[in-house]
């Protein structure tokens, strides 16, 4: 990736995180840690690596993602806003009466939006029944899917992972935001997940692990997963809960937090900035 693409994608990122912070600060509530912390993954994926049309935002043979840890909608919304599926003032109405912006993503309501998910390891299932329908129907298209470290808590995420991998599901790339923290606490004092990456090798997986602020090192991980066509991806995100916003960043009590849009605006002064 030259050098004038990636400042255009960071630039991408910076505005998605602005308008995530000044979303939920209108409502004056929300899920700003895990939402903060896949920023950059979504900006590489929708304005650089997904095969999408705002235009057509069923078209059969796109690109498709499910971000199984529904509760990050405020930031795909932010995503899917500023690439053109819907306008951007829809942002002020997240979660409000009359919206098409539920607190957790939602296909029925939200344009762009590929699957409804907020049950923690449900997407994940049906990201893996997305992509073996597209090579069932001979369709060319990735399916993307993103998972959290506290959702990996849940069986059906290791049973859909022993799936992908018997099924070989080689057009399904996966992405764990690994940001060391749940809504409860540290995940090392939860249920410590260990050595997460060889966890999911041992499970007969593609698997990389990089830094998930880091656009350049993602794309790069994208590029070897896609080069080979035997297993399913996994790519575990080192990343850190609340990137971005200046109250959320390093904190423990980060997943869901309670501020107003004045606040708000003074993290987004704050993150202008950042270089």
């Amino acid at each position: 990736m030259d050098k004038e693409r990636l400042d255009y994608l960071k630039s991408r990122a910076k505005e998605i995180r602005k308008l995530t912070i000044e979303e939920i600060g209108t409502l004056g509530t929300g899920h700003i840690g895990g939402s903060m912390s896949i920023v950059d993954i979504l900006a590489l994926l929708y304005f650089h690596r997904m095969n999408i049309d705002p235009a057509q935002p069923r078209m059969k043979d796109r690109d498709q993602l499910v971000v199984s840890k529904g509760h990050a909608g405020p930031a795909l919304y932010a995503t899917l806003a500023l690439r053109g599926f819907f306008p951007v003032e829809w942002l002020a109405t997240l979660n409000q009466g009359g919206t098409r912006l539920p607190s957790h993503c939602d296909r029925n309501l939200t344009p762009g939006v590929d699957m409804t998910a907020g049950s923690l390891g449900q997407g994940f299932s049906a990201a893996m029944g997305i992509a073996l329908a597209l090579r069932i129907d001979k369709i060319n298209a990735h399916v993307y899917t993103i998972i959290g470290d506290g959702e990996s808590n849940e069986g059906q995420v290791w049973e859909g992972a022993m799936f992908a991998a018997s099924q070989k599901l080689s057009n399904l790339i996966a992405f764990t935001d690994y940001n060391k923290q749940q809504l409860d606490g540290y995940t090392k004092d939860i249920i410590d997940l260990g050595e997460l990456d060889a966890k999911w090798r041992e499970f007969g997986w593609f698997t990389q692990r990089v830094d998930g602020h880091d656009i350049a090192a993602l794309d790069n991980a994208i590029e070897k997963a896609q080069t080979q066509a035997e297993r399913p991806s996994m790519i575990v995100m080192d990343t850190i809960k609340g990137k971005g916003c200046c109250f959320a960043e390093g904190i423990e009590k980060n997943h869901s937090m309670a501020f107003n849009l004045e606040k708000a605006k003074e993290a987004i002064v704050a993150l202008e900035a950042e270089e």
